[in-house]
């Protein structure tokens, strides 16, 4: 077993800043791969970012690509997602995920764990 807990979310103005932190408790976490979804009010659970056991291996959806970073801290059992540039198109509750592949990170039904969410709301 896997718990997973999300931080970091908040109301911040378009152009603004977060940084979002996944605490990861139970199994080892540096077996794990881990990423982030988000889901909007009336839409689909989107994926943002994936990253692999070591942290060498990093995806980043297109419509965020260049304004959001994942990064994780196999010490800290952390995982992170660096938000800048925010537009209100990125308000959304944001999950933390894990699973043992990158591959099964890329099919939420397929997902082993998922985190509460947090809410990000971009907006003036």
């Amino acid at each position: 077993q896997v718990q997973l807990v999300e931080s970091g979310g908040g109301l911040v103005q378009p152009g603004g800043s977060l940084k979002l932190s996944c605490a990861a408790s139970g199994r080892a976490f540096s077996r794990y791969c881990m990423g982030w979804y988000r889901q909007a009010p009336g839409k689909e659970r989107e994926l943002v970012a994936t990253i692999g056991w070591t942290g060498g291996s990093t995806y980043v959806t297109e419509s965020v690509r260049g304004r959001f970073t994942i990064s994780r801290d196999n010490v800290k059992n952390a995982v992170y997602l660096q938000m800048n540039s925010l537009k209100p198109e990125d308000t959304a509750v944001y999950y933390c995920a894990a699973d043992e592949t990158l591959k099964a990170l890329m099919r939420p039904a397929a997902i082993d764990y998922w985190g509460q969410g947090t809410q990000v709301t971009v907006s003036s």
